[in-house]
């Protein structure tokens, strides 16, 4: 079998790079190992839901919300055609809570420019005193003049310059991490000051409406691989499924791409969504596909196995370098509503953010509600026994929400994305590789890759466009008129 481009791994970057490609009239083939498109961020079905055999739910396998400022990850979406699958606060407003009852707090925005739109939410923001809230504005406005790509920011923890401007540890506990942790699965200490200059800039202090949360209102097995299994189909795409590439080799002719069976579906139960289980077919057994273009848009100790010696300026044991951080999601389903926001926050819990999941996951009306209990940067939970995490986390959703208290768990259980991210760490600039390599034709996707956002959603897809750019301005193509305008616009600054 032979085609133009070769696309391995189907998560959102391998996804974008595909279309992408696709619409610039290229040849693709999108190679997956999964039996499903979608990546880390997919569904799984749950049959039997509290001992009822008619209650089958569809779980995600971790919460993923994203911004306003997410162009590139809105703009994916409303290729795949689900736009309106998808629910964007028209204003900032996060409610968090503290445990024991009391009465909470919310950060909004106002309608004043930034950063004047957060100075109301910081002037009701009880749980820090007054003089920690000066603080805090002061170290905001200093945090806003940082520049992510300077000489040493990235090798500067966050939470060092945090406390070179007068922030203690209780103010970034309240406030700081608990948007750290969110977005970057990891607290201020443990963070590179690059990366979290980059999500407070571009998320809360340069744009007034860029930090509006959104959040998908279907399973994202749904939002992400069934619909992109549809517009890669209509695009002219071959996908193939359960098939894991296992070499590369090039000639003068282009790639030559060893195929092998997939490997163990990854998850916590049956794929949910991402299409069909086969597609184009696995390939067992071996084959090959030769391709004038590769792009690698795998995990990265997989893109170090397959690239070729020399195709990038990194020593040997680079993926150990750029390490991973894992996210542990605790599902609990109660007998009645206890909750009464989509979602909510926490500080001084070890509840961290927890979402409303009731409807998206299909529980039928008056059988109760479901809540998911995201943990990120949780490595003392990864290892730990589901059942121990489940009566650490119960007692604390009662000691956050009154009416939990009174009310009876149907059913709970845990997930866990042992490598949900890589780890955002001081210094970590210097292991995430460019998209082109030495080698030629040969490219790489991946949120993990120098796109200077951190292992997001929109990374990702940044990614993927990027990847697609370099790869479209290095074929010299005549860009056709369906092509994106944003990526138009990447491939001229690619080709610049």
């Amino acid at each position: 079998m032979s085609t133009e481009v070769v696309v391995a791994g189907a998560g959102l970057a391998g996804i974008s790079t595909a279309l992408a490609c696709a619409d610039a009239g290229l040849e693709v083939t999108l190679l997956e190992s999964r039996p499903r498109l979608g990546g880390r961020t997919a569904s799984f079905r749950r049959s039997g839901i509290g001992g009822d055999p008619e209650v089958d739910l569809d779980i995600d396998t971790g919460q993923h919300v994203f911004l306003r400022c997410c162009r590139s990850y809105l703009a994916l979406l409303d290729r795949l055609g689900v736009a309106d699958q998808v629910y964007l606060q028209p204003r900032l407003d996060v409610p968090v809570l503290v445990p024991g009852g009391t009465a909470g707090v919310r950060i909004t925005r106002g309608r004043g420019p930034a950063p004047l739109h957060l100075a109301g939410a910081l002037a009701r923001y009880r749980l820090l005193s007054p003089g920690r809230r000066l603080r805090l504005a002061r170290a905001a406005l200093a945090l806003r003049g940082v520049d992510p790509n300077g000489p040493g920011v990235d090798e500067q923890s966050f939470g060092d310059w945090l406390a070179r401007h007068g922030q203690d540890a209780g103010t970034i506990a309240a406030l700081w991490d608990l948007i750290t942790v969110a977005t970057l699965n990891s607290p201020a200490r443990d963070s590179s000051l690059a990366l979290a200059a980059t999500v407070f800039q571009l998320g809360l202090l340069t744009d007034a409406r860029a930090g509006d949360l959104g959040w998908a209102t279907v399973p994202l097995g749904r939002l992400h691989g069934t619909a992109a299994w549809s517009r890669l189909t209509e695009a002219g795409v071959q996908i193939r499924t359960g098939t894991k590439v296992s070499g590369l080799a090039r000639d003068q002719h282009g790639w030559t791409v060893s195929l092998g069976g997939g490997g163990p579906v990854s998850g916590c139960g049956p794929v949910s969504g991402g299409g069909p289980v086969s597609g184009g077919g696995p390939v067992s057994g071996g084959g090959s596909v030769t391709a004038r273009w590769v792009v690698l848009a795998v995990p990265p100790p997989a893109a170090e196995r397959l690239l070729p010696p020399g195709a990038l300026a990194l020593p040997a044991g680079w993926p150990d370098r750029l390490s991973s951080s894992p996210i542990v999601n605790v599902h609990v389903i109660y007998d009645r509503p206890v909750l009464t926001e989509p979602f909510l926050a926490a500080v001084g819990s070890a509840v961290q953010w927890v979402f409303d999941r009731t409807g998206p996951s299909g529980l039928p009306p008056g059988a109760g509600q479901y809540l998911a209990v995201s943990l990120s940067a949780a490595r003392d939970l990864i290892g730990r026994p589901a059942r121990e995490i489940i009566d650490q986390i119960r007692p604390e959703l009662s000691a956050l929400l009154p009416a939990a208290r009174s009310a009876s768990v149907r059913e709970a259980f845990v997930t866990r994305e042992p490598a949900a991210t890589f780890a955002p760490a001081p210094g970590t600039a210097r292991w995430r590789p460019p998209a082109r390599t030495t080698a030629p034709g040969l490219f790489l996707a991946g949120a993990w890759t120098a796109t200077g956002w951190p292992d997001t959603m929109e990374g990702a897809v940044r990614s993927g466009n990027t990847a697609a750019a370099t790869l479209i301005t290095q074929a010299r193509l005549d860009l056709p008129a369906r092509l994106r305008p944003e990526l138009v616009q990447l491939t001229t600054e690619v080709s610049a």
